[in-house]
């Protein structure tokens, strides 16, 4: 039985649940294909409507343990085929996150392994509990990770840690995660959802469209694609309602009631 990408909005934020508990919610191709159709929604929603914040989680106390290894045996020894799965399925997937303009937070119980630890590494906020574990040991599987992939992960783990990933299969506990900044914080397995639901509440309370702006400029400097044009766009936010109620309620000293979707 595939497993299922859950969608729940839960007022001005939404729950993105991986499902496939049986399976410690490994991805399988169905679940690939069902994330990029999620985030592709959320991202073509009309700020007006669109949350102001995504909580990442797996169901039943685990993130994801990477992906469906039954799957594999059907398509992996078979080029085409092992090329059509990483650059058709998974990357659009891992792209869609990446474009979203959404604040994104991963909610991390337990495991948190290869496709798992892309779907993390896609998230803006990233939150563990105690006992989370994290890595890509594809090694032991006798595969190495497809370019798209290990491109989006060498943008949050370390270029040396990784190499101790994919190289010696090696996993890192939550401690060491946060050390080496692969998680923000760190939390009693217990508090984990607890927590991140706060400051995902918390957010979502800020200005929504200073969020967007931020992420797109921040694409925009990781591409090196910063163009005159788009400083000069990126200022066009000076009338907006947001901007004028942020510095108006600090000068009158209150709490600023932004726009809420």
């Amino acid at each position: 039985m595939p497993g299922t990408i859950q969608l729940e909005h839960l007022g001005n934020w939404t729950r993105v649940t991986l499902a496939n508990p049986s399976k410690l919610n490994a991805i399988d191709i169905a679940m690939w294909r069902e994330l990029r159709v999620v985030f592709e929604r959320l991202q073509a929603m009309p700020p007006a409507d669109a949350p102001h914040a995504v909580v990442v989680c797996g169901a039943g106390a685990q993130f994801a343990s990477g992906g469906d290894i039954v799957e594999f045996a059907g398509f992996r020894f078979d080029e085409a085929q092992l090329l059509d799965f990483h650059e058709n399925v998974v990357s659009p997937a891992l792209q869609a996150m990446l474009d979203c303009d959404i604040p994104l937070f991963a909610q991390i119980e337990g495991a948190c392994i290869g496709g798992g630890l892309e779907i993390a590494a896609c998230c803006d906020i990233r939150v563990c509990g105690e006992s989370s574990r994290f890595g890509a040991p594809i090694a032991k599987l006798g595969f190495p990770m497809a370019p798209g992939e290990l491109e989006v992960l060498s943008r949050v783990v370390p270029a040396a840690v990784l190499r101790e990933m994919l190289l010696e299969a090696r996993l890192f506990d939550a401690a060491a995660a946060l050390r080496l900044a692969l998680v923000h914080e760190v939390v009693a397995d217990a508090e984990v959802a607890t927590c991140v639901q706060r400051r995902a509440e918390r957010l979502a309370e800020l200005s929504a469209p200073a969020a967007r702006i931020n992420k797109q400029t921040l694409r925009q400097i990781a591409a090196g694609t910063l163009s005159e044009a788009q400083r000069h766009a990126h200022f066009a936010y000076a009338d907006s309602a947001d901007h004028r109620e942020g510095v108006t309620a600090f000068i009158e000293k209150r709490p600023p009631r932004f726009q809420r979707g």
